[in-house]
């Protein structure tokens, strides 16, 4: 039995793909033995083990009932959503149910019935686990694709989040960007983030439902467009700078802005027609066990790795105890076809297998922890074997650890981060209202004067009212006889007396010229 074991062992290389298998039974000169090779999980439907979360409180409909209508028929409003009833309720969990053949299930928010307020609402998934994508995420929408929507990813759990893809009918209206495709990007820009328009224009087409994070385009840029050239994929995921980590999420939250519009303003008189409704999300990827595992299984309510390599922790983060005698790396694509195992060590002598990767020329023994440790590390690092990045600086993933520039300065925006950290893929954490990797950019509806501020006013949903004009997002330019941020407010006493006409007069020539005066000046300014 234990022949057949290892014949079939052997045997499996032959019999799976590429990276498929950890390890097989080989015989060399010096007896039997374990070969080890870089591998990783089948990829999977990664809805099947999400978590789903939608807020605010109260966006999900049908609490209380309300009635609603579709672009198609914007004037026979007789749908009702109705939470305390199976039959007209909408929950998240419809997002990820089994559809009989031609009836769609979906969540449904509230309609836009508090216009002009902005009608947000976020989708978190999470995994609690590092996953790698493999394939398009597709978001299938109900009654038209929203006009403008955000993708953000997380690489900690929910603890901070990175914008990951744009969506906007007018993208340089929405976000001030210019609109991309993926088929555009090239070797160098693969892992850029962009906004696209393809998916949030009104169509008129019960068929234009989908919304794609386009996973597979990004590899075809290596790939080839059939994704045939995978050695290229591999090789390239192994060196190009946060490439593998621009496929990695825990998280993945839908920050949905703007509904369809039916390819017209929002018509006042009809707010029962704008609402998001979603019926499906396919995401399609493999757990995260860096390179040293092959199984992932579902466990005490998450993804877990079988992890191998002497490797333990539930991305086989770590190496098992007695197998430390050096630093926990992850394993290689390279060199192809096998890659590289980089398995853990069994322990031996501490003062002979210490390592500090060239970033240290001094140990030092400290006998009451009995463990040795490099002195004075260079380049950056820190850490018992000059492994970590000193705080400030995070891991060039595509240099080694003996790489003297393994370590890149976080260049967190002073102005617009918490502090001048980041995490281990380089991005800051950053203060409210600001984003990007550095935050040195701002968040839609906020504006940058020395930092993020909330619009005051805008052109769409902050309106100034009683003829007023927004003026950069920061204030309302009032006309005479109003006040108030927005203008909301008469300048006429609140006794409900008549305002003295004389006096009104001189106040809004007075006003007038004092406001043409300041934007003159302020013109000035910034010039």
């Amino acid at each position: 039995m234990p022949y057949l074991v290892a014949l079939l062992l052997h045997c499996l290389p032959l019999a799976m793909g590429q990276y498929d298998i950890c390890k097989s039974w080989v015989t060399t000169d010096d007896g039997p033995s374990w070969e080890f090779y870089a591998c990783q999980p089948k990829a999977m439907r990664m809805k099947d083990y999400v978590t789903v979360r939608v807020d605010p409180a109260g966006i999900t409909c049908g609490d209380p009932p309300e009635r609603f209508c579709t672009h198609e028929n914007p004037y026979l409003c007789s749908d009702e959503c109705d939470a305390s009833n199976p039959d007209l309720a909408h929950p998240p969990k419809l997002m990820f149910d089994t559809e009989d053949e031609g009836l769609a299930t979906y969540w449904q928010s509230v309609t836009w019935r508090r216009y002009p307020e902005p009608l947000l609402a976020n989708i978190t998934l999470s995994w609690n686990k590092s996953i790698e994508l493999t394939d398009d995420i597709v978001i299938t929408f109900e009654y038209g694709r929203p006009t403008i929507m955000m993708l953000e990813k997380s690489l900690d759990n929910g603890r901070t989040w990175h914008p990951y893809q744009y969506y906007a009918d007018d993208c340089m209206e929405a976000f001030s960007m210019p609109a991309r495709r993926v088929r555009d990007l090239s070797t160098t820009s693969a892992n850029r983030v962009l906004c696209t328009e393809e998916y949030s224009r009104w169509a008129g087409s019960k068929k234009e439902k989908n919304v794609r994070f386009e996973v597979r385009d990004r590899f075809a840029i290596f790939a080839g467009p059939d994704l045939k050239n995978m050695d290229n994929l591999y090789t390239r995921l192994e060196s190009a700078k946060g490439l593998k980590d621009f496929f990695t999420v825990t998280d993945l939250r839908m920050r949905l802005l703007r509904p369809a519009l039916g390819g017209t303003y929002v018509q006042r008189e009809n707010l029962y027609k704008y609402f998001y409704a979603v019926s499906n999300i396919e995401v399609t990827g493999r757990c995260k066990c860096n390179l040293h595992a092959n199984l992932c299984t579902f466990r005490e309510g998450s993804l877990q790795c079988e992890c191998e390599h002497n490797t333990t922790g539930q991305d086989c983060g770590k190496c098992k105890k007695n197998f430390r005698s050096r630093s926990w790396r992850a394993g290689s694509y390279l060199p192809l076809p096998n890659g590289s195992p980089n398995a853990c060590a069994a322990a031996g002598s501490a003062f002979g297998n210490c390592e500090c990767y060239g970033h240290s020329n001094r140990c030092s023994y400290i006998d009451f922890l009995n463990v040795v440790t490099c002195v004075s590390c260079k380049h950056n690092t820190r850490g018992q074997h000059c492994q970590h990045c000193r705080l400030g600086f995070y891991r060039n993933s595509s240099a080694e650890l003996d790489d003297e520039n393994v370590c890149i300065e976080c260049n967190c925006n002073q102005i617009g981060s918490v502090h001048d950290r980041c995490n281990e893929t380089g991005y800051c954490e950053c203060k409210e209202g600001a984003t990007g990797p550095k935050c040195d950019d701002c968040l839609p509806n906020y504006y940058w004067r020395q930092g993020c501020f909330p619009n005051v006013c805008d052109d769409e949903l902050l309106l100034c009212q009683n003829g007023g004009t927004c003026y950069r997002n920061q204030r309302c330019l009032c006309p005479v006889g109003f006040k108030g941020v927005l203008c909301q407010q008469s300048r006429c006493d609140t006794d409900g007396k008549d305002c003295d006409a004389a006096s009104g007069a001189r106040a809004s020539l007075g006003t007038v010229l004092l406001g043409a005066l300041a934007l003159q000046l302020r013109g000035c300014v910034d010039l």
